[in-house]
């Protein structure tokens, strides 16, 4: 009996640690804007869906001011498909002829809501918008290499007003990646460029994007490679240098963008792992690769490589 209230009690203990390593970064973090770009596998596993849900309206009730942006490419490639229609891509970029566009729109809007309802369920008050509402995301039309891939559409402004009315008033918002352009015409936007705008827009501290790799490797063959923190020149570099390549290659560069204007820190986290978001936020060695600023400053804990509680090495992923 003794032993197995001493296991219990170094149990709650470790619950306790935990708890006490988030707080620099919850104090860090209070009232600051953090953008989740949400997509890939825990989009379409029921399990991983409610994990990042739960790790949005954690952030929420501690005090930050999240913004999620959901994708939504699987489920409309197979309403696409239930449509007998056959899905067609350039360049790795979906053709979104009218018939398309019209299920896009329709599949989104019920992701969107599907996403409200989560939230809601879990005690936080959310509201599903797209990028046409309040003209939040204007956009002109996108090419593949200069061919015409249809109603596709890449970000040339954002109105941020109506994210900014709904944080004030303490909802969680959450969009949809569609625009419309000068002449009111819907377009599809990819949900990391809408992500990435949306961050600039607002002067968001964090971006983080969900994805179902790792993070970024200086070998991509070689899984002990995985970067932890990644310099905005050494990010250039890699890409520079022909490391980079495949579907992480335009996520970097938006990475890159998002830097280059105003966002503190942008984080490529493995969507697949349950909690991934607290784990990358709330922990000193975090999970996936967090891309930094060259001259960003260093926080107290980091500066000296010292935890201030006990004077141990702790270098922190903030």
């Amino acid at each position: 009996m003794e032993e197995r209230i001493d296991e219990s009690m170094d149990e709650v203990l470790k619950k306790a640690s935990v708890l006490v390593e988030a707080l620099p970064y919850i104090q860090r973090f209070n009232r600051k804007i953090i953008v989740v770009k949400y997509g890939g596998s825990a989009m379409t596993d029921e399990g991983l869906k409610r994990s990042v849900i739960e790790d949005v309206t954690l952030l929420k009730l501690v005090g930050f001011k999240p913004i999620i942006v959901h994708g939504g490419g699987k489920e409309i490639s197979r309403w696409v498909a239930k449509s007998g229609m056959e899905p067609k891509f350039i360049n790795g970029l979906r053709v979104t002829d009218d018939a398309t566009m019209e299920i896009a729109e329709m599949v989104l809007n019920k992701v969107n809501k599907s996403l409200v309802q989560l939230v809601e369920q879990l005690g936080v008050r959310a509201v599903g918008v797209s990028g046409k509402d309040g003209g939040m995301l204007k956009v002109e039309k996108k090419y593949a290499d200069g061919e015409d891939i249809g109603f596709v559409g890449d970000v040339k402004e954002v109105c941020p007003k109506i994210l900014y009315d709904l944080l004030e008033k303490d909802f969680l918002p959450i969009v949809a990646p569609i625009g419309m352009d000068d002449n009111y015409q819907t377009y599809n936007i990819n949900a990391d460029d809408a992500a990435c705008a949306i961050a600039r827009a607002v002067s968001a501290e964090k971006l983080a994007f969900l994805t179902d790799i790792e993070g970024v490797y200086r070998n991509p063959d070689d899984k002990s490679t995985l970067i932890s923190e990644l310099p905005v020149s050494e990010a250039k570099n890699l890409i520079d240098n022909g490391y980079i390549g495949g579907g992480m290659l335009p996520k970097l560069h938006n990475c890159i963008d998002a830097i280059d204007n105003g966002v503190s820190r942008v984080h490529i986290l493995d969507g697949r792992i349950a909690h991934c978001l607290l784990l990358e936020i709330f922990t000193n060695k975090g999970i996936g690769t967090a891309i930094l600023g060259d001259k960003e400053t260093k926080y107290y804990h980091e500066e000296t490589g010292m935890d201030p509680e006990n004077g141990t090495d702790s270098s922190a992923h903030v």
